[in-house]
């Protein structure tokens, strides 16, 4: 079994956000895949076996198996179409979160994912006290959605990342705002996943997509992941055959 690491949402190394990446013939037992991505240590290592004409794909953070992981899904994609099914332009993953495509479109890979928009929910005094902050509104999902008063707060926010660790509700906990320079900023942190903070949570922006369409009447945006090396990402909401929205991403991966 041969094993890549693939820097997504970047246009050069050490950018975006690494993914483990191992395409396999056969699946390994989920104790040792958990093992294996628990010795990456990276936000998510993928695997992935094709299956007739398309590819089973499962994402593990260093701590346990997870729904849905946008950048892994890129991560794969890219090394399926430069080492393994060259001539490929369109690939179908069999997920957790249903079927996944990805376009390969020159050097830029497009991708469609769930649209998830968050619920209101109620802000506490224990998530205060986590954050470092009073966010502006409190919403939910699979993960806690906050938003703050301005992309400064954003960027300057210090969790405290054992306090996120015990809040009771939402896999993950993610901060986002307005943006001068962008529609919007955000981070995004995974402590009951053992990965206290994403460099670029793909999964995170199905909630924040629609989102801040809704909110800035905007059917395509750019945001930016405020930290480490950011990228800035395009995201653009679309509608599929099922009248489901869907949000369709042009991305690049190295």
């Amino acid at each position: 079994m041969k094993y890549y690491v693939v820097d997504a949402f970047a246009e050069k190394l050490f950018e975006g956000n690494p993914a483990g990446v191992c395409i396999m013939e056969q699946w390994l037992s989920d104790e040792l895949m958990q093992k294996i991505a628990a010795e990456n240590n990276l936000s998510e290592t993928a695997f992935a076996v094709k299956e007739g004409e398309s590819y089973r794909l499962r994402w593990f953070t260093p701590a346990a198996e997870i729904d849905l992981c946008g950048h892994a899904t890129l991560a794969t994609a890219y090394v399926i179409c430069n080492y393994y099914d060259n001539n490929v332009e369109r690939l179908t993953f069999q997920t957790l979160s249903g079927e996944l495509v990805v376009l390969q479109k020159g050097e830029l890979y497009e991708m469609d994912f769930p649209s998830r928009m968050p619920e209101p929910f109620t802000l506490t005094g224990q998530m205060i006290e986590a954050l470092g902050v009073t966010p502006a509104e409190t919403y939910l999902s699979r993960d806690l959605m906050f938003v703050l008063d301005k992309e400064e707060d954003v960027i300057n926010a210090s969790p405290d990342f054992s306090k996120l660790k015990q809040l009771p509700d939402g896999v993950g906990v993610s901060i986002t705002a307005k943006s001068e320079t962008y529609d919007f900023a955000s981070r995004s942190f995974f402590p009951k996943l053992n990965v206290d903070e994403d460099p670029v949570c793909g999964s995170a922006h199905c909630n924040f997509i629609p989102f801040w369409a809704n909110r800035l009447g905007k059917s395509e945006l750019v945001a930016r992941a405020e930290v480490r090396t950011g990228r800035d990402i395009v995201l653009q909401i679309s509608r599929g055959q099922s009248e489901d929205q869907r949000i369709s991403r042009a991305l690049c991966c190295c």
